[in-house]
Formats: C-alpha cells, structure tokens, sequence
C-alpha cells in the first residue's frame, strides 16, 4: 500500500455509507424528473421510473460486488483498468469522472432554478429564458463552493453532514407524495394520453423517458458508496447493503412520487395532454394549486438541501476519483496526496472545483 493511501481513514459506518448513496440519489432529480416523465410518456412514466431502477440496479450489483472485493477510495475508475488494461481503463476512467464532476454544477442549477419561482422580485430575476441569469449564476457558484467546503476537513464531518442531510431529503419526498395523494387525487388523469386522447400504453415512449426525463440521472448516485469504499469499516459488507440498499428505497420513494404527480395535475391542466404540462418548479406548483401551502414552503426549503446533499456527496466522490486516477497513472503526483491530518485529497478537490465551475458557466440550465 502506497503511503498516500495509507492516509485514507476508514471512518464510515454501513449507516453514514448508506446514506451516501441514498444522499447522492436523492437531489435535484425527483424535483423535475416526474414532470419531464410524463410529458413524454403520460401515466407511463410510473412503468419507466421501474424499468430504469431495474436498468440502474443490474448496473449496482456489478459494483457492489467489486467495491467488497477491492474497497478502494475512488473504486469506480480502478476497475476498468484491472479487467481491461490500460487504454480502456484509461477512457472509462475519464468518462465517469466527467460525468460525475458535471452533477456538481446541475445540483446548484436546481436549487437556484426553484428558487426563482419565489415570488420575491430579486429571486424571479436569477432565472430566465430556459438559464440561469447572471445573479444566478453567483448564487449558484456560491452553492458550488459550500459543497466543496463541506469535505474540506474531514470525512467524518461529510459523513454527519450528509447523513443529517439525507434524513431531511427522505421527509420532504414521502411528505410530498403522501400529501399530494390525500389532498387532490385525480383518478382520470391515468386515462388521459400524452397529446390529450385516450391513454395507451406506448412503450417507445416510456423508453425515451427512461433515457431522456433524468431518469437514469436520478438513480446515477448509487456510485458514491462504491467510491468512498476505501473509507468504509468492512466494505465486504458494508459497501453491497449501501449500494442495493440505497437504489431500492430511492425506487419506492421516486415511484410514490411519480404516482402522486399524475394524480395531483388539475385536470383542466391536460386538456392538450401531458406533452403540453409546463412547469418551473413542478411539485411546489402543485402543492399550492391544490392548497399545500405549508408543502409548497417544506418544498422550496428542499429545493437547496436535496440538491446541496446530492452535490456534497458528488464532490467527496469525485475528489476519491481523481485521487485514484493519479494511482492510475493519469494524472500528475500531486493530485493523489491526501492531507496527513485529515485524510482529504486536497488537490483533487481543488481541481474538481475548477472543471465544476467550467461546467456551470459554459451550461447554465438543468
């Protein structure tokens, strides 16, 4: 073992492990994802949240099974290297970290763009035109930086943090589809297709949700147990439970929701069909049209805790990715020092937060 990763601290309980991956799964997605899947594919989109956990989980259960076998901080990006060699691991390498590191960005995006349906002058102003406007876009930096600073001291104040987090982020949701399903439940909405006729099942079109509603992005999260493997206590059994564990719960919760979603739409809403529905901050819309207010404040509160979870978790994550892929041989020495005092990969995260920025001024909507 090399003396850089003899620093890595093993501080992470199955709990706090758990609700990494529970933390990284829930953010911005079930705030628009149940929306964007039934503009697509109506009432069909309970059936693609199902079959995009099933996707997502086949996908789990290969890296739960690695992340036991080889427990390494920033697993994610080892594994192609030992099945494929160098030059796949090489590309496989940087393709998840790229995808990772551009969640950072869109988990700020979420936050500032709920927030911009305020009805507060200064906040309607940080959003417009399908982007962030420029005091949007300082917000949102500033979210970025919060998360960094968040993992900048110590995995156990990540852990707490994250765990505290994640408890919030699994209320909010349930409360929201328990309310939404008590306070208006429209059974018709299930008969009413995606361009106003009869409702038929379309699988093309439930399949293009899966793909395209931020589906897959939602469960994507399930990665971070497998990458803070190597701070985990026996990740042989921890790292599985976490991983599994965390895509099964998130399933039941973003399902309820979906199911709420499309019961709680006034019907006069659909008169076009669901392709037509056109909302800024989909649930905290619903709630007050249906007289939730209380849970239309408990939802734009959560509109930056989800998102803020999801984006600390992402940035621990991809903080171990770099460090592993300096232990690939990729990058420079430097990115894989870990600080002595408190087991962080310092450098790695200082270049997480330069690409997460270039990200969020270059794309400036979710």
């Amino acid at each position: 073992m090399s003396t850089q990763n003899s620093s890595i601290r093993r501080d992470i309980g199955l709990v706090a492990l758990t609700m990494t991956g529970i933390g990284s799964i829930i953010g911005s997605g079930w705030l628009f994802g149940a929306w964007r899947a039934a503009t697509l594919s109506g009432p069909g989109a309970i059936y693609a949240w199902i079959i995009g956990a099933a996707i997502i989980l086949a996908i789990a259960l290969t890296y739960a099974e690695l992340g036991a076998m080889f427990p390494e901080s920033g697993g994610m990006v080892r594994y192609g290297l030992y099945s494929h060699g160098s030059l796949v691991g090489f590309i496989a390498a940087w393709a998840i970290w790229i995808s990772m590191a551009s969640v950072i960005p869109v988990e700020a995006e979420a936050s500032v763009q709920y927030m911009a349906s305020w009805q507060w002058a200064w906040a309607q102003g940080l959003y417009h035109a399908g982007e962030l406007t420029p005091p949007g876009l300082i917000l949102a930096a500033i979210l970025v930086l919060f998360y960094f600073l968040l993992n900048f001291w110590s995995v156990k104040l990540f852990a707490r943090t994250n765990t505290a987090i994640t408890v919030f982020k699994l209320v909010i949701p349930a409360a929201t589809a328990v309310g939404l399903i008590f306070a208006a439940h429209h059974a018709g909405n299930f008969h009413v297709g995606i361009h106003g006729t009869a409702h038929v099942t379309n699988w093309a079109a439930i399949l293009t949700a899966v793909a395209t509603s931020g589906i897959v992005f939602s469960f994507n999260g399930f990665q971070t147990p497998v990458n803070m493997a190597g701070e985990a206590h026996n990740p042989g059994r921890t790292v599985p439970i976490a991983v599994v564990g965390s895509v099964l719960i998130c399933t039941v919760i973003y399902v309820l929701l979906q199911y709420a979603f499309l019961g709680a739409v006034p019907p006069d809403q659909l008169l076009n069909g669901w392709s037509a529905l056109d909302y800024s901050s989909p649930f905290a819309q619903l709630a007050l049209a249906v007289g939730l207010n209380w849970l239309a404040l408990l939802l734009y509160a959560d509109a930056f805790i989800s998102p803020s979870g999801t984006g600390t978790a992402y940035t621990a994550g991809c903080a171990r990715m770099i460090f592993a892929m300096e232990k690939n041989g990729t990058l420079p020495a430097v990115l894989g020092t870990v600080h002595p005092k408190y087991g962080i990969p310092r450098p790695a995260m200082w270049l997480n937060l330069a690409v997460a920025y270039i990200f969020l001024f270059f794309f400036r909507g979710w």
